[in-house]
């Protein structure tokens, strides 16, 4: 494989540096110390749901039983493989990104933890990206398998995860604050890990402890926009209104507060820091970038192409980070994922462009639905592949860009990394 060695070392070493760095700076045990709450009067409950959620019940309570003695005790639930012991907190698996029957059970069984406490009791929920579908419980009158053929039929339509989680919330008997509901009269602190352009609290696990300022209307305009097939009972559920969530002045949300532990913006600076230490200008485009991913790679490598040929808007060496979630509307039969997909579109825009190598990957570890969290890209990516007989544009055109990253060994493989603030991206040009 055919490199440029330069003063500041291999391109691909630092770009991983940089994707480490980001995850590192949005773990739990980083981040938790500083939303302690105080104890309660009556008894401390915990709560939870998202990728990141089994390690913030670990981070949590660490910190708490360091502090003090008083009991705690709580329920949360992850994702398969990202479970990490705890003493006083049990950890449940279920499935990501379609729900399944461990889902239901586990959002049964943290309503029923948090019901029939008291003013006096304190609720705290962990709650990180992933929640949406490790916390499921059907609408009255809908099914498990109602809410699994919605979900996946929302993935593939190529919709923002905010019109997604609008969606879901209003087919939920759980989300869009009706966990909220349930904990009444305690106290709840809800502590996130945000995994969504903008940091919106309802939208992050699609706002199970929040209140939700959208509507019915909101969710059955999204359907149609996205033609998405929904069951009779679905569509009478919105349109009656009878899928309404809990808004925001609603009088058991009073006792509520919400707090960001971290956030992508987070992790882009710590990149930053890497690419700073090791003589790149860092420039972070934003972090809540959205769009059809090989859509974004075309501006993005737009970009990286006039810094090439012209140095503007920015000087070489330099790193463009950004952050958010693209989509990725599915034609294709092959295995993909956003970054992946992104980063082959980034590959075909650039054409080879000298000096610019690339990074793509999700925080949590897994793109779509691979075990695999990104790939690399290099000036030669294009021509190693045709060396293979592969046809770059073909694996775009069928979805199939781990498949493609894969043959030419630059997948990123990082296993659970125990936390989630979405999409990272850095494009370096040397």
């Amino acid at each position: 494989m055919a490199l440029t060695n330069t003063a500041f070392g291999d391109p691909r070493v630092l770009l991983r540096q940089m994707f480490d760095a980001a995850v590192a700076a949005a773990q739990p045990a980083r981040c938790l110390g500083a939303h302690l709450p105080a104890p309660p009067k009556g008894r401390t409950i915990v709560i939870g749901a998202g990728k990141a959620s089994a390690a913030m019940a670990r981070a949590f309570e660490d910190l708490w039983t360091a502090r003090d003695s008083s009991p705690l005790e709580g329920l949360v639930v992850t994702r398969y493989g990202y479970q990490v012991a705890c003493q006083h907190i049990e950890i449940v698996q279920a499935a990501h990104p379609v729900p399944d029957a461990a889902s239901q059970l586990a959002a049964r069984r943290i309503r029923e933890r948090v019901s029939s406490l008291s003013a006096d009791d304190l609720v705290v929920a962990l709650v990180s990206g992933g929640g949406s579908s490790l916390l499921v419980e059907p609408s009255e009158g809908l099914t498990l398998a109602d809410k699994q053929a919605v979900n996946a039929a929302l993935l593939a339509s190529g919709a923002t995860i905010s019109e997604m989680n609008c969606v879901r919330r209003h087919l939920s008997g759980i989300k869009g604050g009706h966990l909220a509901a349930a904990c009444h009269p305690a106290r709840l602190l809800t502590l996130l890990i945000s995994d969504v352009p903008g940091d919106s609290p309802m939208d992050i696990a699609s706002g199970p402890t929040v209140g939700d300022s959208t509507t019915c209307a909101d969710a059955l305009a999204v359907a149609d926009r996205y033609q998405i097939k929904m069951t009779p009972a679905m569509c009478a559920r919105l349109i009656s209104g009878a899928g309404e969530t809990v808004k925001p002045d609603d009088v058991r949300l009073q006792h509520i507060s919400t707090r960001m532990v971290t956030a992508p913006q987070m992790a882009l600076e710590a990149a930053a820091g890497v690419a700073r230490a090791a003589g790149y200008t860092p420039h972070i485009l934003g972090d809540s970038l959205e769009g059809e991913s090989r859509e974004v790679a075309r501006v993005l490598g737009g970009l990286a192409r006039q810094v090439v040929r012209h140095g503007q808007p920015f000087q070489r060496p330099c790193v463009l980070l950004s952050g958010g979630e693209t989509t990725v509307t599915i034609k294709g039969k092959g295995r993909g994922g956003r970054n992946v997909e992104f980063l082959l579109s980034l590959a075909l825009t650039l054409a080879g462009t000298p000096g610019v190598y690339g990074l793509a990957g999700d925080t949590d570890g897994v793109d779509g639905s691979e075990e695999i969290a990104g790939a690399l890209l290099t000036p030669d990516t294009l021509e190693r592949a045709w060396a293979r007989g592969m046809n770059p544009r073909s694996f775009l055109d069928n979805n199939d860009a781990h498949t493609f990253f894969q043959r030419l060994g630059d997948s990123v493989i990082t296993g659970p990394t125990l936390t989630n603030v979405n999409d990272f991206r850095a494009i370096m040009i040397v």
